[in-house]
């Protein structure tokens, strides 16, 4: 079999699992620069990287606002909401696997 083929079948024979951990990675690494931005930025800015980070995150950072305690600082609400989408990628990631819908490191006895 050409490698191109084998290329093709390897991504796009699992795109649900690269467009689920990619996806979730994306935004787990954006709150982690949100957060890291934040000290530097106001939270108004007109800034289009600070507008970029907050479409892709202010979803997962009004979950983290319902789900942790009322006494965690708002500034660390990225931070948090990072942690739970890290968590969420690795459980997923993990079911993928178990499913048989991931890529394996070693091609299938045949």
């Amino acid at each position: 079999m050409a490698a191109g083929m084998e290329a093709s079948g390897f991504i796009l024979g699992h795109l649900p699992f690269w467009a689920v951990t990619y996806g979730l990675a994306a935004v787990g690494w954006t709150l982690m620069g949100r957060f890291m931005l934040q000290f530097l930025v106001p939270q108004d800015s007109a800034l289009y990287i600070w507008r970029a980070f907050r479409m892709l995150t202010d979803w997962a950072v009004a979950v983290a606002r319902m789900l942790v305690p009322s006494f965690v600082a708002p500034g660390y609400l990225p931070l948090v909401a990072a942690f739970w989408i890290f968590v969420l990628r690795m459980g997923l990631g993990i079911l993928f696997w178990s499913a048989g819908w991931a890529p394996r490191f070693a091609p299938p006895e045949g």
